[in-house]
């Protein structure tokens, strides 16, 4: 029974599998931290093409391509200076062709990341803008405000950043320009037609190049409406998010960008899919970028904030299966990503007890001293969680390393770090230390100066640590994180039938277990106590101790 399970049929991308997002396994790769075929201490897109048969063997079914564009890494490549090129030290536009090939190839898809709320301050068009001068044309294509004062000399509003500091720089000529992010991140206006025409004609291009679909950052803060008096940042702290009328964010209007975007996305065959990074109130504000006639598919980083608590685990995927059937959307399933600390040691650290983030922040759970974490604990529960995550109906998005356990880097030199979150000011959420500890490069090798890296070491230092959590020391364990992964991704596809579940009760506040409609279970222990199975029970992945399923793990079941 398991060799057939374990058997892929999926070799070739088709025009027949055109559902093939609403139950994939897609795994996101940070480009400049994956893998360096050149040997400059920066992951390129040569990288992802020598490792494609690593991520065939994965079991996944796309990946999705976090920014390769030109830029000058304000804010890790999300700051786009030519949104239809490759950055030169990632390598060349055919270097993509060519990693598009060999991915298709083995039956992987490929999302690539675009970034439409802002473009680096070195684009050509805030480059034409700056030069125009007010008033013009070029100027409209983004958010410049006349300063306050006799001069302009003041910003037109206090707001604040993202990344801290203000949100309005001067450019010289007593107009400000606005910027959600980093200072070199200016913010498009929506509501002039060239900025729409520039994001079609990027969607297109890709297109044409075989992207099968598109992540859109930032995507509930593309339309805006300021007006002539602009509120106070207390005063936009304090509005409602969640009527659609929010100046910055998550406004009605938006979605009619995507509704003109899925016109383009259907003009191939498969259409081309998208899912939005939408950080807004209410899941039902998350449901209206979720639209077969919109973006068709949204994130849900619920389980993400959640503890690893088995009643905030039911309830978040009970609303959520019933949000996608209402929607005729997915779900989607996130524990990590580029922007968090990985949950490998979130899970170590004390819970957070139902505490919310700051809205709209992606940061969700800061570093901390090695002594708060709880390491084996950590990369306990991390497994269980993946596992019960792996069962759901509705797509996975895993990020690059989560696969081998890998905890956060939490020790890295103030001089070694890259993150404008770190240098902008410090916010008790994240304890100032920014993103850098998720996006240290992978280690594939026991040896060598970057652990298989690179030639000539990373771009963010690798602890010592990491050589246990090695591709070629988990390859050879099948006890592994990396070979207990494997094994789900692959008995994974005989899930993915009706996108439903049935909650089985347990008897236990602590223990989940829900079935799929063909036959197979889940079960996952939240607490430290076994929980013991009735006699006979089939484990397909896993391992029982004494017929019960030990405390902090998962077990898959079969009829």
């Amino acid at each position: 029974m398991t060799d057939a399970v374990l058997a892929s049929d999926a070799t070739t991308i088709g025009s027949a599998d055109a559902a093939w997002w609403r139950q994939a396994a897609v795994y996101q790769i940070y480009p400049r931290s994956f893998a360096d075929a050149n040997g400059d201490g920066l992951g390129d897109i040569r990288g992802v093409v020598d490792k494609a048969d690593y991520l065939a063997e994965l079991g996944i079914d796309a990946v999705w391509l976090s920014p390769f564009y030109p830029s000058e890494l304000a804010d890790g490549g999300y700051d786009v200076a030519d949104y239809r090129d490759v950055d030169p030290r990632l390598g060349t536009l055919s270097d993509f062709d060519d990693m598009i090939a060999a991915l298709h190839g083995r039956g992987i898809r490929v999302i690539v990341d675009i970034v439409p709320n802002h473009s680096s301050n070195r684009h050509a068009l805030f480059q034409a803008a700056l030069a125009a001068g007010k008033g013009s044309p070029e100027r409209d294509r983004y958010i410049f405000r006349d300063g306050l004062g006799e001069n302009g000399e003041r910003p037109p509003a206090d707001w604040q950043s993202v990344f801290g500091g203000p949100a309005w720089e001067p450019v010289g000529d007593g107009q400000w320009y606005f910027h959600h992010f980093a200072t070199e991140q200016p913010d498009f206006n929506w509501d002039n037609p060239d900025v729409h025409a520039e994001f079609l004609e990027t969607l297109r291009f890709w297109s044409d190049r075989g992207v099968d679909g598109f992540r859109i950052d930032v995507a509930h803060a593309l339309a805006k409406d300021l007006p002539e008096v602009l509120p106070s940042q207390a005063e936009l702290d304090a509005m409602d998010t969640t009527t659609g009328r929010h100046p910055l964010f998550d406004r009605d209007e938006v979605h009619e960008i995507y509704r003109e975007w899925r016109r383009v996305f259907d003009e191939y065959d498969p259409p081309r899919i998208a899912v939005a990074e939408a950080w807004v109130a209410t899941p039902e504000r998350r449901a209206r970028y979720a639209t077969a006639e919109g973006l068709g598919q949204a994130f849900n980083f619920d389980l993400l904030e959640a503890d690893f608590d088995a009643a905030q685990f039911r309830h978040i995927v009970t609303v959520n299966l019933a949000q996608s059937a209402a929607t005729g959307s997915s779900s989607t399933w996130v524990l990590s990503n580029h922007d968090v600390v990985r949950h490998a040691t979130r899970y170590g650290l004390a819970p957070r007890d139902g505490s919310t983030a700051k809205q709209g922040s992606a940061w969700i759970i800061a570093g901390a001293p090695a002594d708060q974490v709880d390491l084996a604990r950590g990369g306990r529960r991390a497994l269980a969680a993946s596992l019960f995550l792996l069962g759901l109906p509705g797509s996975a998005y895993l990020y690059q390393g989560e696969e081998l356990g890998l905890h956060e880097v939490g020790d890295i030199a103030p001089e070694d770090r890259q993150d404008p979150a770190f240098f902008r000011g410090a916010d008790p959420e994240r304890d100032g230390l920014g993103r850098d500890g998720c996006r240290v490069p992978l280690p594939w090798e026991r040896g060598g100066s970057s652990y298989g890296f690179g030639a000539a070491g990373a771009h963010l230092p690798q602890p010592a640590w990491f050589a246990r959590y090695t591709v070629e020391e988990e390859a050879a364990d099948p006890a592994s994180s990396l070979s207990v992964y494997r094994h789900a991704l692959a008995l994974r596809r005989a899930l993915q039938t009706a996108e439903t579940l049935e909650w089985i009760e347990t008897g236990r506040d602590d223990v989940l277990r829900f079935a799929r409609p063909n036959g197979w279970q889940v079960v996952t222990n939240f607490g430290e106590e076994p929980f013991p199975l009735e006699p006979g029970a089939t484990v397909v992945l896993g391992a029982l101790e004494g017929g019960a399923v030990a405390g902090e793990s998962t077990v898959w079941l079969r009829d």
